[in-house]
């Protein structure tokens, strides 16, 4: 597959700017590969994005052709038909005369635009049957090589042969030729279907073509890419998207080997940083392998060589350019390169003598020449092919965004011409591709926006289009943040003050997060600055998910790097000619004293406003007139020369949280003053998160219905007394008992769903109540409207809706900013702004009192837990509730033991942030020059508490004569920190501001000591999360939270983006600091960027999830491979959705019987982990846990082993041994030990895990039962049957309570219990025996020791792990599926509901506004349950499944 290219610049380099710059979609699919070769898209694309059978594992091979009617999936009986067709998923299966087509639908939000939605899947069936792709075999003949024969898929592009080509082992070392066939060279950019005489088994010939000076400079390129191609420095350096991955050296690369091993061979004595007990774990193992890693150096130097560019005379006689090579035997040679090839010349260092060496040896390819030349290259360069093609594909494609590694080895720093001209040429505003021009960012953004999207294939073209753009940009965008601060990059201002200079840099703007122009210094100053980045950053996610057609934003990316922020973004085109004031036409550049609007702008925003809830509102401008906005007053609107409508600004996207801003008029209650509220914030930009506001809405929606429902019931009843239509009341009351029942049985089984995604998860079950209302009101209203109504003021009043009879929660974002003047509205209806108050302070009340319990609750149960800070982080956000309240959750958290484990990450969580804070300003106020020797000396003022001398080395105070600190470019003017000073600005703010300045002092940083340092974070921690931190040092951090310095660390470096030395750090050291200068390895830049998603894959994905959770792995597993198909098609192989889709398809494989294919498929997840994550992310070590068990059931003991130690060792780096996740890997891990007979080991480890299960599951709890029970069997294989007595007695006594007598559980414990104590009794005897008689007299039967067999270990790990094996025949399916049936029949009320539903969906669609008591929401809910819109959740976060 050609997966694997590594050549960044093949000859599609010149397509790269194509997808944008045609803007029709003519032809469209040349914009397929807007790929330059870096990350070429999954050759297989179009694969079978339709037929969902055939697994994306194994390419075109394990296709099934022809498959056209994708609603029919082999597997199911035809019975289940009607019941699938009310599923409400976008996917309604339903028969294919109806809808041909569902989910080609599922993103056609308005079907109401003319054609009727079968029509547009009518002509969408065309296009999906143009997508079906044949396989083709052909043969491919090159010079000095055997026939090639490879499959190929008609959909490909010529350019795919090339790139196979360049990776195939045997051909790798050509880059320059053309593909022929019949004599007629291939068109590189056209599709294999396209090309007349190519059939089955065509040859086609590889010709070798002349070079010009391009390709000679590709070719060298593309050798120096082949040596290097083991080296892991480009991983270390973060550059060109490589990453590590480990899981083969802890394999040892045998993973998939058929030969099973054989129990007694196994090696399985732990290391000993993973026996429980473990205190500080070592930090070299995290990189294993690091000696030989490299593989056999080839050459001793390759670059171009001085001679170059060659002189007049000699270019005519076609000289290209000249390479200077050493060889291992330290033979010098100077080599030509003309358009045949290379060649040896007689130049030497200081003489020029371009003639043919003598013999010359002209060849094609380098590396023939050099093979030729030197045996030692020969042998070296045929071993690192060998390890180069053994290695997995994903070992090798470019992960889609860096990853940067916090802790490194030393690398040795070797002469190659090709990095040194990358880092130094002109093409520092260049794109390699585009032949002498910048790329346009913002054109190229905004265009593939605008692409076509109304076909899947059109939607799978724009949005991996828009997802190459936008990766690209990234890149882009980092690099020219570094150079910005690096000091690489003029400014475009460059009289002004450091702090307030802009630059341009390939197109992108940059800028620093500084108040300039005191713009922020009501909302506070330098730390508003700081954060606002973020929060826009915020608002163009919002904004680009839910896509409107013909609205823009701009391409954002924050970046920070070495203490500053920086932000980047595309440029407006025309924006730069003109004064802000001139271009804005909609918002307000003065934060609200003179405001504009603008009727496009309000209509695009309206319809943005609809999904992000935001009211429209009017406010009073400089001259008194009423303004209606759709947004805050910040947002800007900018008509741009290109005629584009583009908003920036989005800072303030949503409601402001007034929990944090000291208003007069506002009230707070009772339950939050006393919790501390208000807390005044360092600034006053905070908002509410978009997942606070749609719980919010959800749940005021449920009581909502509730109120609704009883009202109802109580008009029933009156009816009900006056005997009036007796039928359809009964029929209305079944339905309603019927959604309460379902409403509670679909919450519980939406718990596992709704921890990602709040939205989808609470939606189904206030469905259920739409449809009893909804039948409900259609009764009551044919009799009664007036009363219906009633009915729905009532509950609209009781939850505080907007409107009086509707349903309706929008805020309305200005509403509590200074300076603004609204136009209040009459009380109690949409624009009064009482009310608007009201609702946004309600909304801040539920996050304190509703959500943060939630997300506590929902964490008591350990079903995912946390595992890091980003994990604790992200399951926060995934709750609506902000970090600034991280403060509140450890209260909360403080008074739980059993939440023990999430108390301590969210207390390291807040000790890293504050000195993040910290470490910020302190390097603002460092110089280039002592960069090392700063950070060096702020890791051990918070890491130790041994001698800090931050001696200024003797070279650097030679260097430090010249210049009184003229060099550090954006000096931070604000903080002088003298020990004086910190005891003045206790609370000041985050750039250390309110001191004297004193900045001209650059060592500064000398100053600080470890007390001085814990102080500040001490205070940083009340001030900013109003949390008192109980230790003034790092030892009372140790001793009183329990946290690992280690894990403070790692945690550290990664938020900051530092890169220490790989070695062991003794933190404890009383003589020498811990950190020297020579142990800061690099500093990265921590980036912040938006991810665009694939809409389809989503979709599938989730259905896929409903089906699984409805217990159909078939249909589940199908569109899951169908969902990852998509994905490969949009992302490419490397990509963190790609993983989840991965692990899913795994775990079915497995609970499908068929372990190999899960072990095969985990493999790729891992490695995907791993590379796209981070080799210590919490999702590697899941992965990996997940990867041992499949592993066993392979037969493969020791490797599982393996798996788990290294699982085990992650887990207890980053957050240590106490947490529940480790319970289960000991679990797991003493298992497999018990298995092979390692007993006193195996005990150790369940001895660890009961210990954990206890703490944090209670003693009645099933883990410890089965922990309990593990004990009792290791113990009896040791003979000690009276501990393993009591142990099991300790399980059958929970199994008892929790599960009754009857339960096999507890009869299963019970036997044990016999045999155990027959077992006891006998070993009594004996003992008895000799010691009554010194010898044994009677011949007792010897005692039975069975070891475990593996299947039965493999049946303990099964349910340890959570995974249950149902055995079902097919029989009983179709026996259950009928039943169903027939109750359904019976159960006519719920086709009356889906009559009812349908009628107002269609009511909605002819003239929207027919219903007037059917509230707006509820219609959009019934809408969804018809399948005709499928929302996308409008969320930007990756949605996972659960695990289990």
């Amino acid at each position: 597959m050609a997966l694997e290219t590594e050549a960044k610049n093949s000859n599609a380099a010149a397509a790269t700017g194509d997808a944008t710059t045609t803007k029709s979609g003519g032809k469209a699919k040349e914009n397929n590969n807007t790929a330059g070769g870096k990350k070429n898209q999954n050759p297989n694309q179009n694969q079978n994005l339709v037929n969902g059978n055939g697994t994306a594992a194994d390419g075109p091979a394990a296709k099934k052709k022809g498959k056209k009617n994708r609603n029919k999936s082999p597997t199911e009986p035809t019975a289940e038909k009607p019941v699938e067709a009310g599923l409400s998923n976008g996917h309604a299966e339903k028969v294919a005369g109806e809808d041909g087509d569902a989910d080609a639908n599922a993103n056609v939000e308005k079907p109401e635009a003319g054609a009727t939605p079968d029509a547009e899947a009518d002509a969408e069936d065309i296009d999906l049957d143009a997508l079906h792709d044949v396989g083709i075999t052909v043969n491919i003949s090159s010079p000095g090589a055997d026939l090639l024969c490879v499959q190929l898929s008609s959909m490909e592009l010529v350019q795919e042969i090339h790139q196979l080509l360049m990776d195939r082992e045997e051909t790798c070392h050509r880059t320059c030729f053309s593909l022929q066939l019949d004599n007629v060279t291939l068109d590189n950019f056209a599709e294999l279907k396209t090309i007349e005489q190519l059939e089955q088994g065509s040859t086609i010939k590889v010709v070798e073509e002349p070079y010009t000076m391009r390709e000679a400079r590709i070719h060298v390129r593309h050798v120096r890419d082949l040596l290097k191609n083991l080296d892991p420095a480009d991983a270390y350096n973060g550059i060109d998207c490589t990453s590590l991955t480990y899981l083969n050296t802890i394999t040892q690369g045998d993973l998939l080997d058929k030969k099973k091993t054989r129990p007694d061979s196994v090696d399985c004595t732990p290391p000993e940083y993973v026996t429980p007990g473990v205190y500080e774990p070592p930090l070299l193992p995290l990189h294993p392998n690091i000696k030989n890693a490299k593989g056999p150096q080839a050459l001793k130097v390759l670059t171009t060589s001085a001679w170059n560019p060659p002189p007049g005379p000699r270019k005519l006689h076609g000289d290209l350019m000249y390479l200077y090579v050493v060889t291992m035997e330290e033979k010098r040679f100077h080599i030509s390169a003309c358009s045949k090839g290379f060649y040896i010349n007689q130049s030497t260092d200081d003489t020029f003598n371009p003639k043919p060496d003598n013999p010359s040896h002209l060849s094609h390819s380098l590396i023939d020449l050099l093979s030729h030349i030197s045996p030692s290259f020969r042998r070296a360069f045929q071993t690192i092919q060998k390890r180069r093609t053994m290695r997995h594909a994903f070992e090798r494609v470019a992960t889609p965004y860096q990853v940067y590694q916090w802790a490194s080895p030393t690398l040795e720093h070797t002469v190659d011409a090709i990095r040194a001209e990358d880092a130094f040429s002109s093409k520092l505003g260049y794109e390699e591709h585009i032949p002498g021009q910048t790329r346009d960012w913002n054109e190229e953004l905004q265009t593939t926006r605008e692409l076509p999207r109304k076909t899947l294939p059109e939607r799978l073209l724009r949005e991996r289009a828009i997802f190459k753009v936008h990766g690209d940009f990234v890149t882009a965008a980092t690099r020219g943040a570094m150079a910005v601060i690096d000091g690489n990059v003029l400014a475009i201002n460059p009289g002004e003050d450091s702090k307030m200079q802009m630059f341009i840099w390939n197109n992108i703007f940059f800028s620093l997060g500084f108040d300039v122009r005191d713009h922020y210094k009501e909302l506070g100053g330098d730390a508003a600055a700081f954060v606002a980045p973020r929060y826009d950053l915020h608002g163009v996610r919002v904004y680009n998910a839910v896509d409107v057609e013909g609205l823009y934003t701009l391409g954002t990316v924050v970046i920070d790097y070495r203490g500053y922020r920086v932000t980047a973004q595309s440029i407006i085109p025309g924006i730069l000619e003109r004064e802000q004031e001139q271009s804005v036409v909609y918002g307000s550049i003065d934060f609200g004293k003179t405001v504009l609007s603008h009727p496009k702008y309000l209509e695009l925003l309206r319809q943005a406003g609809k999904h992000l809830k935001i009211l429209p509102h009017a406010v009073l401008n400089e001259r008194d007139e009423p303004v209606e906005l759709c947004s805050s007053v910040e947002c800007k609107g900018i008509i741009g020369n290109d005629g584009r409508h583009y908003i920036l600004d989005l800072l303030r996207t949503f409601p402001p949280d007034v929990n944090f801003l000291k208003l007069q008029d506002v009230k707070i209650s009772k339950e939050l003053v006393e919790m501390g509220f208000p807390i005044e914030h360092r600034h006053k930009l905070c908002c509410l998160r978009q997942e606070l506001l749609e719980a919010f809405i959800e749940d005021r929606y449920v009581s909502f219905i509730r109120i609704a429902a009883v009202h109802l019931q109580q008009l029933n009843a009156k009816k009900q007394a006056e005997k009036t239509e007796e039928k359809p009341v009964a029929a209305i009351e079944g339905v309603e008992a019927e959604a309460k029942v379902n409403g509670a049985e679909k919450s519980d089984d939406k718990e596992e769903e709704k921890e990602e995604k709040p939205t989808a998860g609470d939606t189904k079950t206030a469905e259920a109540m739409v449809n009893a209302i909804r039948e409900a009101q259609s009764n009551v209203a044919t009799s009664n409207e007036v009363q219906a109504a009633e009915v729905v003021k009532r509950a609209c009043a009781a939850v505080g809706s907007l409107k009086e009879k509707e349903f309706d929660f929008r805020f309305n974002p200005d509403v509590f900013s200074p300076g603004i003047r609204h136009v209040d509205g009459e009380e109690g209806t949409c624009s009064s702004l009482a009310k608007q108050k009201v609702l946004v302070q309600e909304a801040a009340e539920f996050l304190v009192l509703k959500q943060i319990p939630a997300f506590i609750k929902e964490h008591l149960a350990h079903s995912s837990p946390p595992i890091d800070g980003q994990s604790l982080t992200e399951s926060l956000h995934s709750h609506g509730i902000n970090v600034r309240y991280l403060g509140k959750v450890i209260k909360m958290l403080g008074q739980m033991p059993r939440m023990d484990y999430l108390y301590r990450i969210a207390i390291l969580e807040l000790i890293v942030r504050a000195t993040k804070h910290i470490y910020y300003t302190y390097m603002q106020n460092t110089e280039p020059l002592h960069l090392s020797a700063a950070i060096s000396h702020f890791l051990n003022c918070l890491l130790t508490n041994g001698p800090v001398n931050p001696a200024v080395s003797s070279e650097e105070a030679h260097k430090k004569r010249g210049n009184g600190g003229k060099h550090n470019k954006h000096k931070s003017s604000k903080g002088g920190k003298g020990q004086q000073q910190q005891q003045q600005q206790a609370a000041g703010n985050q750039n250390g501001g309110s001191s004297s300045s004193n900045a001209s002092s650059a060592s500064d940083w000398t100053l600080v000591t470890p007390r001085s340092l814990w102080q500040q974070i001490r205070r940083e921690a009340k001030a900013y999360w109003d949390w008192d931190l109980e230790c003034d040092s790092i030892d009372t951090a140790v001793s009183k939270y329990g946290i690992l310095r280690i894990s403070l660390l790692r945690a550290f470096c990664l938020k900051v983006g530092i890169q220490v030395l790989l070695r062991e750090y003794n933190f404890e050291s009383k003589h020498k600091p811990t950190f020297g200068d020579d142990d800061i390895v690099n500093v990265f830049p921590v980036v912040k960027h938006i991810s665009p998603r694939a809409t389809d894959a989503y979709n599938f994905y989730t259905t896929g999830q409903a089906k699984i959770q409805q217990g159909m792995f078939k249909e589940g597993y199908e569109l899951i491979s169908e969902a990852l198909n998509l994905l490969n098609n949009v992302f490419g192989a490397m990509h963190q959705e790609n993983g989840s889709c991965l692990r899913m398809l795994a775990r079915l494989s497995y609970l499908l019987g068929d372990a190999q294919d899960a072990l095969a498929i985990q493999q790729r997840a891992v490695i995907m982990s791993e590379r796209v994550n981070g080799i210590d992310h919490p999702s590697t070590i899941l992965e990996y846990t997940h990867l041992s068990l499949y592993s066993f059931a392979n037969g493969h003991v020791g490797m599982s082993l393996k798996l788990l130690y290294r699982a085990r060792y992650l887990m207890v780096l980053i957050c240590g041994e106490d947490h529940p996740e480790v319970a289960l890997i000991d679990s797991n891990i003493s298992l497999i030990l018990h298995a092979l007979g390692e007993y006193e080991l195996s005990l150790r480890f369940i001895e660890h895990a009961l210990k954990l299960n206890l703490k944090y599951f209670g003693n009645k709890a099933m883990h410890v039962a089965v922990s309990y029970h593990l004990m009792a069997r290791t113990q009896s294989c040791m003979g000690d049957f009276r501990s393993a007595l009591n142990n099991e007695k300790e399980t059958y006594s929970i199994y008892k309570s929790q599960l009754g007598e009857k339960h096999e559980k507890t009869r299963d414990s019970a036997e044990c219990l016999r045999l155990l104590t027959q077992q006891a009794v006998l070993l009594q005897r004996k003992m008895n025996d000799i010691y009554s008689s010194g010898k044994l007299t009677s011949d007792l039967p010897p005692i039975h020791i069975t070891p475990p067999s593996m299947g039965s270990v493999l049946d303990m790990l099964n349910t340890i792990n959570g995974i249950l094996f149902v055995q079902i025949s097919q029989k009983d399916i179709v026996k259950v599926r009928s039943e169903i049936e027939k109750h359904f029949k019976a159960n006519s009320a719920e086709s009356e509901v889906n009559d009812a539903i349908k009628s107002i969906v269609a009511a909605a669609n002819n003239n929207g506004e027919a219903e007037e008591e059917a509230p707006q929401e509820v219609k959009e809910q019934a809408a969804a349950a018809a399948g005709t819109q499928l929302t996308n959740g409008e969320k930007a976060t990756t949605t996972e499944a659960t695990s289990s």
